[in-house]
């Protein structure tokens, strides 16, 4: 089954998202022109989400990218909560208050976030008053435990991360008497997502990761060219710190059965997660609240196992590793993106192939073979492709939808091969899943001329 072009564009960019932001957004000029994003379902419905904002009563931009795991529930419930929990955490102790006044006068609340959503980003409007509920009980701990400093970004990351975990398997203990709303917070709790998040404010990048997920930073070189720097680290079993991390949490006799075919207790990928209450609750925990549950919750087969070798739980954090990094005018662009796009491309070519669409420059490479036999022929059909690609001036006006179009449509020299995409963008749902992973990518570009000049003042 054949798709041309334009049907192969129209699937690329179903969901696409830009945002540029305002020239003066009356507090600061900001370190950030705008952002692209994207996604591209390989499981029906798709398991990824993602998540934009201005934090409207501090300073900063919040983007993230989230990768749910046994359906979509966990993944959406962390996309439209956890950024609320952050901003709470980063809010002074006189605008909290200022909040809860309003709560129990009946006034507007002030807006802590302005959202930069696509049409397709689902909002459940049946959870939000639980959701609320669960958030105001936060900033009022918050309040009580004010001491008076001001919060380092780095702990209000970590700390909202947890929280949001926390009442996440809170929810689902105390269920709804409400049916519907019940299964959700257990759909949502027995559900896992993994989340990468960056915070930027002026020049200061704080990327908080849980899972496996990554951040990436685009840095041009003085000779123009294009490097990676890594901003986050996998938590899975290929991260050897990570692995030593959870033997150490656990006795010495679990050793053997902690990570089985390099998953946690043999079941799961991500060492680090929301949700995933199967590998945090105590069995007897789980039994009560599945026996206790809806009828739909005893039918799902997930529900019912219990890990093997279950005996010292929780094996599961959802605490996020946070790495700071200070914006040099060098640095170019952040890439966000789940794991579906770094199973296809290493992060160097991930760097060039965004840096070289922004810029609109392409550094010559020399065409490399890799040891292919090529025939003359061959070697003019690449060098014509290279030209048309260079006059064609990209047909993506997104760089996420760029990034996407190179992942699935790659072939063996670096170049895209319409029919390899195309024979990728056609496969039925059921087997789509067997060649690659849900892909979601944010490319944030960064304001050079700001940033040197945040920089000039110090």
């Amino acid at each position: 089954f054949y798709l041309t072009p334009p049907q192969v564009n129209s699937i690329l960019k179903a969901n696409e998202y830009s945002f540029k932001v305002p020239e003066f957004d009356g507090k600061n000029v900001s370190s950030i022109l705008g952002f692209d994003s994207n996604q591209l379902p390989a499981n029906a419905p798709i398991e990824d989400r993602r998540s934009a904002a201005t934090c409207l009563q501090t300073r900063g931009m919040l983007l993230g990218v989230f990768d749910g795991h046994a359906g979509c529930a966990c993944a959406q419930a962390v996309s439209e909560r956890l950024f609320y929990y952050i901003a709470v955490s980063l809010l002074p102790h006189e605008t909290l208050l200022e909040i809860e006044n309003a709560v129990e006068s009946g006034r507007a609340l002030l807006p802590i976030l302005q959202w930069h959503k696509h049409p397709n980003d689902y909002f459940s409007k049946e959870a939000s008053k639980l959701y609320f509920n669960s958030l105001r009980t936060y900033w009022q701990e918050l309040i009580d435990l004010n001491s008076g400093e001001t919060t380092d970004v780095r702990e209000a990351l970590i700390n909202a991360f947890k929280r949001l975990d926390n009442d996440i398997s809170l929810e689902a203990q105390v269920g709804d008497p409400n049916s519907f709303l019940n299964y959700l917070v257990l759909r949502v709790a027995f559900s896992g997502s993994t989340a990468c998040v960056a915070h930027v404010d002026g020049v200061d990048l704080h990327v908080a990761n849980t899972g496996d997920s990554r951040a990436m930073l685009g840095v041009q070189e003085e000779d123009g060219s294009w490097s990676a720097v890594t901003l986050s680290y996998d938590h899975n079993a290929q991260n050897e710190h990570e692995v030593e991390r959870v033997k150490m949490e656990h006795p010495k006799s679990e050793e053997k059965s902690l990570v089985k075919q390099d998953r946690l207790l043999g079941l799961l990928m991500p060492f680090r997660a929301f949700g995933d209450v199967k590998f945090k609750w105590s069995i007897e925990l789980q039994k009560r609240v599945v026996e206790s549950g809806p009828d739909q919750l005893n039918d799902n087969e997930y529900t019912k196992f219990i890990p093997p070798n279950y005996y010292t739980p929780p094996y599961l954090t959802a605490e996020p590793e946070v790495i700071h990094h200070r914006l040099r005018p060098q640095d170019k662009f952040l890439v966000l993106a789940t794991d579906g796009l770094w199973e296809t491309m290493h992060r160097q070519d991930v760097a060039r192939i965004v840096g070289e669409y922004l810029t609109g420059v392409h550094h010559q490479q020399p065409i490399a073979v890799g040891g292919y036999k090529v025939t003359l022929g061959q070697m003019h059909g690449l060098l014509t492709e290279r030209r048309a690609r260079i006059s064609s001036v990209f047909e993506d006006q997104n760089a996420a939808t760029h990034l996407i179009r190179h992942a699935v449509g790659n072939n063996e020299f670096g170049t895209v091969d319409h029919e390899r995409l195309s024979k990728m963008l056609s496969l039925p749902e059921e087997l789509a899943r067997m060649y690659r992973d849900d892909i979601t990518i944010i490319v944030v570009q960064f304001n050079s001329h700001v940033i040197g000049a945040y920089q000039n003042e110090e």
